[in-house]
């Protein structure tokens, strides 16, 4: 483990000293656990139908899925990717295995709307909210996911999540000692090798435990119709651990720890027109361009002589720089006291902590502007040749470092036999840094350290002025205050469930910026003059400022400018940096100056939901919610002082639910109102990109699921789901030719209207055991102009167990799986724009996968 890491981690042990558990949570947080005890049910419904559907008693939008098909899917695949056969939800899973990333929707909203949640603890980035699927516990550690679509829970605590919550429940300790083993191998030279250790209790006070190791590896997959293949490779390493302890009648506690390790290269993404030729250039060879680049030859330094670093001999596509490394970790605390026989406290305390960046490069002059910063020197030999006459590479990720503490506490009383009432209390607070230090390139083009220099734990630039080369250095505090009360009680002879909350959260934002910002993901950081450009504000009162361009006579630093300046403020300009009025040398584009600032939102919102047992089966359920969510730190961090406030939604639900012996189906219809959506602009006339404000967005559908098992050896899902979305405003364009985008009445980008899915489970003897799903995702839309749409597409995976039983090894099965059996050619994660051509994610190709598992 890396020692900054070990340390952070070290250091927080304070907070969850003794909390240590036995009985384990289902919802989402100990509070919201123990309060659904109160829910009581008649109904002879099994709990699940082969895992893939629940019987659920929540009166909201609410579906799970168990241990027993989330270890029927790949081993050590996402948890993201089990809960796709789930209504509403669509995973674009980059690979085959689940360690490459990908994205998910749900309802229409996407990852940065949905929160993702482990025991309770909210793991979306604390500045973006995205959700990284490869960083995710250990499928074989899942016990239960569950999916509450377009809702939260009360004491949620999360500062995004208008598509609804996904929350995962890590495995309790057993009773007994035992080991429990995996060894993998599949195509792409897949390779797998897990272990669990079980205490069992032990100790005088019956403590239990386990410990657990994971590595996997694989290399990227082919695409379809590659001439070459791709290089680089997929790898993670994961340690997890848990201690459970019983206190009687006082309690429970336990203590959850994560550690994950991801060195992964990108997969090369492609647009739609190069997905629709098949393989050949629009000159009819074979296209290369389908994978990243696989070679990359610099220049060997030698003094007195210019070397040229550019995007022939190391294209910026070279897999060695296409990287995207992680280290992420957590310590989470669930307990729960009962202070009296109607009064309960619960307290969850967490720590995480990440590192992490998507690679890249950037190309630097040895005499630039940003090099020579306000010192007298000549510039910076960066290849060690002696001269300053050379272009060179350099290693540029932007890395985020963050270390957050987190709290969810409740009071929960149980004043009568059906009812009770909790307060609840919510407390998070990210340190959220955001550095792009630069580092050194080897010459065969790989980093010498992928998170880049000094606080990325590599050897740093350092510059003449006492600095060091960087591309954006912002520092932020995420700080989340909520407080929520919730009623809870059952009448008419228990068949009417009644659920009123309040949520009230306090969002605040400390930021700081530390270098000059031209636009939302384009940051200069720089100590060298930076001219005024009088007449101008950036909404704080504050002018604008420019430095000289780069390549002009002049060696400047930022880029080429398009913003003119006046006639007088070009003289002030050219006479500020000692040059003659004839001179050629041009300014940058207007960057907004360093600063600090605070944004702070807060609202209180309810939470409602009624059901009612109509008979023993059939149950009615309504809810409604209101969402709101905090800008993203990005959306901040822009050129002019802006805030463009926060995200809201109102979703309504209304369903029915019907389980009986051999059946489990539910089925609702729901509207989501929401408003203030933000998104990212680009300015083509002055290449910059920005956050906006694009209005109101409708977004109606139907959901629908049904589990049967009309024998002991078969069992049958399938959802479908229908989603209709429409923009409610045209979108201010961002060019003279286009003043306006005409989005009213268009459809929300990478949702499908239509989608469905399939499992069926056959267990032909004892020892054998056949599954097959299939999901299917209707076409969907690349932008919000609706001019560009990728077909729809159908997956087909295959899975069999066989039980080693009859050999005497009990316990011990052989599993095998295969990815997209069909081998179908399809487009998945799409990277979306306002409008024009978007790029997304070739699909995997047909992949299979044998697993040996033995318990002892």
């Amino acid at each position: 483990m890396n020692m900054k890491l070990s340390r952070a981690l070290c250091a927080t042990t304070a907070l969850v000293t003794g909390l240590l558990m036995a009985e384990q949570a289902l919802a989402q947080s100990t509070g919201t656990a123990v309060l659904e005890e109160l829910i009581v049910t008649g109904t002879a419904a099994p709990r699940s139908v082969g895992g893939a559907i629940v019987a659920e008693t929540e009166p909201k939008s609410r579906a799970s899925i168990t241990e027993e098909l989330i270890t029927r899917q790949t081993p050590g695949q996402t948890i993201l990717d089990a809960i796709n056969l789930l209504p509403a939800v669509t995973f674009s899973n980059n690979d085959p295995y689940g360690s490459a990333g990908g994205d998910i929707t749900m309802r229409g909203f996407d990852s940065q709307r949905v929160a993702l949640l482990a025991d309770g603890v909210p793991l979306n980035d604390s500045g973006n909210y995205e959700i990284y699927p490869n960083q995710q516990l250990d499928s074989d550690l899942i016990e239960r996911a569950t999916v509450n679509l377009g809702t939260t829970d009360v004491d949620s605590p999360t500062a995004a999540a208008a598509g609804g919550t996904i929350n995962y429940i890590t495995r309790k300790a057993s009773d007994v000692f035992g080991v429990r083993a995996e060894v993998g191998a599949g195509s792409d030279n897949f390779q797998r090798y897990y272990a669990t250790i079980e205490t069992g209790a032990i100790g005088p006070f019956g403590t239990k435990a386990w410990v657990s190791g994971l590595f996997t590896r694989n290399d990227l997959f082919k695409p379809h119709n590659s001439p070459i293949d791709p290089k680089g490779k997929i790898q993670k390493k994961q340690f997890n651990a848990r201690i459970d302890q019983d206190f009687g009648s006082a309690g429970w506690a336990s203590l959850i720890l994560n550690y994950n390790e991801n060195r992964n290269q990108f997969i090369n993404r492609i647009n739609l027109a190069t997905f629709r030729r098949q393989g050949l250039t629009t000159t009819g060879a074979a296209d290369t361009t389908l994978v990243g680049a696989t070679t990359c030859t610099r220049p060997t330094p030698a003094a007195g002589t210019a070397q040229v670093d550019n995007t022939t001999n190391c294209p910026s596509g070279f897999y060695g720089f296409t990287i995207n490394p992680s280290n992420t970790g957590n310590i989470r605390g669930l307990s729960s006291w009962n202070l009296a026989d109607n009064l309960t406290l619960t307290v969850d305390p967490s720590f995480q902590y990440t590192i992490a960046n998507g690679g890249g490069i950037g190309t630097f002059s040895e005499n630039l502007g940003q090099l020579r910063g306000n010192s007298t020197a000549a510039g910076v030999d960066l290849n060690g040749d002696g001269d300053l006459l050379d272009t060179v590479h350099l290693y540029r990720p932007n890395t985020t470092n963050t270390r957050r503490y987190g709290l969810t506490s409740s009071l929960i009383w149980k004043f009568a036999d059906n009812q009770s009432v909790r307060a609840a209390y919510t407390f998070d607070r990210a340190r959220h840094r955001q550095t792009g230090q630069l580092t050194y390139l080897t010459q065969d083009g790989f980093p010498t350290d992928v998170f880049g220099g000094k606080d990325g734990y590599g050897e740093a630039i350092d510059l003449p002025d006492g600095s060091i080369l960087r591309r954006r250095d912002r520092y932020s505090i995420a700080l989340l205050n909520q407080v929520s009360v919730e009623y809870r009680g059952r009448f008419l002879e228990d068949r009417l469930l009644v659920n009123l909350g309040l949520r009230a959260p306090f969002f605040k934002r400390e930021l700081n910026n530390f270098c000059y910002q031209r636009s939302t993901f384009d940051a200069y950081c720089t100590t060298e003059r930076a001219f005024v450009v009088t007449g101008t504000d950036d909404g704080s009162g504050r002018p604008y400022v420019v430095f000289p361009s780069a390549g002009n006579g002049l060696v400047g630093g930022a880029g080429t400018g398009t913003q003119a300046l006046t006639a007088a403020q070009r003289a002030a300009f050219l006479a500020f940096y000692g040059l003659p009025a004839t001179s050629t040398v041009t300014a940058s584009q207007f960057y907004g100056q360093p600063r600090s600032f605070q944004r702070k939102y807060d609202d209180v919102l309810p939470n409602v939901g009624v059901s009612y047992d109509l008979t023993d089966d059939l149950t009615v359920f309504a809810s409604y919610a209101e969402t709101l969510s905090a800008p993203r730190t990005d959306d901040l961090y822009d050129r002019d002082d802006v805030d463009p406030g926060p995200e809201r939604s109102k979703s309504y639900d209304l369903g029915v639910r019907y389980q009986t012996g051999m059946v489990l189906a539910a089925a609702s219809i729901w509207r989501t109102d929401f408003s203030n959506r933000i998104e990212r602009v680009l300015d083509e006339a002055a290449g910059i990109a920005f956050s906006q404000n694009v209005g109101d967005v409708k977004l109606q559908g139907f959901d629908a699921q049904i589990g049967i098992t009309p024998t002991e050896e078969l069992s049958f899902y399938a959802s479908y789901s229908f989603i209709d979305s429409e923009l409610q405003n045209d979108i201010p364009g961002t060019s003279a030719t286009a003043p306006v985008l005409r989005t009213k009445g268009n459809e929300l980008y990478e949702v499908p209207k239509h989608q469905g899915a399939a499992r069926v489970q056959y267990d032909p003897t004892e020892f054998l055991s056949l599954g097959a799903q299939a999901k299917w995702v209707g076409d969907r839309w690349t932008n919000l102009t609706n001019d560009e749409k990728t077909r729809g597409f159908g997956l087909l995976d295959l899975d069999a167990r066989f039980k080693l039983d009859s050999f005497g090894l009990e316990r011990t099965y052989v599993q095998l799986n295969v990815r997209n059996a069909t081998d179908k050619r399809f487009l998945n994660e799409i990277t979306e724009n306002l409008s024009g051509t978007a790029l997304a994610q070739p699909g995997y190709r047909r992949t299979f996968i044998v697993t040996l598992h033995a318990e002892f």
